[in-house]
């Protein structure tokens, strides 16, 4: 018996003092874990209340990304609806302007896309086999231009009647070899590819919005409205720079603007963002895939932070590599594409730059911590 007893008493003895052991070793790696999460909401607290500068912060959400159901101008591509979440982050207040680009520029030394001399053999690898070789006058670089037409245009889906080559066309000059951006600082670049808008944002310690971030954004908690401001297109004129009339005959002007605006024209939406709809299109990290978002609906299940498909897709361009652009531009018409609307969305070449596209970046905390 006392054999027994001994022997529970040193057994009682080692499982109390190692247990004891083991409780005050769990309570140190709980109190490190919760000084560890405690120490990170105070670092994310405190960059989040104090935004870079031209910044806002953007809190996390879930919504239904994709085409409202009242939006009748909706296109195929921009259905079905399929909810998403993301993490909060911080967005450019407004569009990059000229003046932020030619600082970049001026720090870098770096040449845009519509600068360098074409390679007609990486041009060729986007064209159908056995496209003839153009005059090396042709060949020469420049961005495409807008134009407009002399009479109503039956055909919209043929872009070649209003997108012209123009050679000396850059971000510099905008308009055409001869003109400048001498009083147009605060207007959003443009004639800037993607691969110019990845490298500003690896100078500037940035990157570019995912699609369901901009769309997130670009929304600011209206999840069912149309358009950034709401379902109100009357008031279109006073909240965006897009094309009002015949396009692309006439354009009325009744927002003010032939072309780009200067940022902070128009009001700004809920979440403090300028030219979410209208001004210029502005670029996405995500491939153009039109399976895509059938894809992400047949999962049943929200996904949290997209990153987009995992390759580009598109039948009507089987030989480009296409990003997403979102926001439409000063050239988007009500009887054309209406591309103002939140859930608008475009395929664009990854070489491809235009007078009506521009771009915004986001940052999120882990990135300025580490910056």
């Amino acid at each position: 018996m006392k054999l027994h007893t001994h022997y529970f008493l040193a057994f009682f003895i080692i499982t109390t003092v190692f247990g004891c052991k083991n409780k005050n070793t769990e309570a140190i790696e709980v109190s490190t874990k919760t000084e560890e999460i405690i120490a990170k909401k105070i670092i994310n607290d405190s960059i989040t209340n104090n935004p870079p500068k031209g910044m806002v912060w953007i809190p996390g959400g879930s919504f239904l990304q994709g085409a409202v159901p009242q939006d009748q101008a909706a296109m195929k591509h921009e259905k079905p609806q399929h909810p998403v979440s993301v993490d909060g982050f911080f967005m450019d207040i407004t569009e990059v302007t000229n003046a932020e680009f030619a600082k970049f520029i001026k720090a870098t030394g770096y040449v845009t896309m519509a600068e360098r001399e074409i390679d007609w053999n990486e041009m060729k690898k986007q064209l159908p086999e056995g496209t003839p070789k153009p005059h090396d006058s042709v060949l020469q670089p420049g961005s495409l231009m807008f134009k407009k037409t002399k009479s109503s245009v039956p055909n919209l889906y043929d872009f070649s009647q209003w997108w012209r080559w123009s050679i000396g066309t850059n971000w510099k000059h905008p308009s055409g070899p001869d003109s400048n951006i001498e009083g147009k600082d605060n207007h959003p670049v443009v004639h800037v590819c993607y691969e110019d808008a990845e490298a500003y944002c690896l100078w500037a310690g940035r990157r570019l919005p995912t699609e369901a971030e901009w769309e997130f954004a670009a929304r600011a908690n209206q999840e069912n409205a149309t358009y950034s401001w709401g379902d109100d297109l009357s008031i279109l004129s006073k909240q965006a720079n897009s094309w009002e009339g015949e396009f692309p005959v006439n354009n009325t002007l009744k927002d003010g603007f032939e072309l780009t605006a200067p940022v902070k024209t128009y009001p700004a939406n809920n979440f403090g963002l300028y030219d979410m709809a209208g001004n210029v299109w502005e670029m996405t990290s995500d491939w153009y895939n039109l399976n895509y978002y059938d894809e992400l609906a047949a999962l049943n299940t929200s996904i949290d932070n997209p990153k987009g498909a995992a390759k580009a897709y598109n039948p009507n361009a089987p030989y480009i590599q296409e990003k997403i652009i979102k926001g439409g531009s000063f050239l988007c018409s009500d009887s054309y594409c209406a591309s103002y609307r939140v859930s608008s969305r475009m395929g664009t070449s990854l070489d491809s730059s235009a007078e009506h596209v521009g771009f915004r970046t986001v940052a999120t905390p882990d990135m300025l911590v580490k910056k």
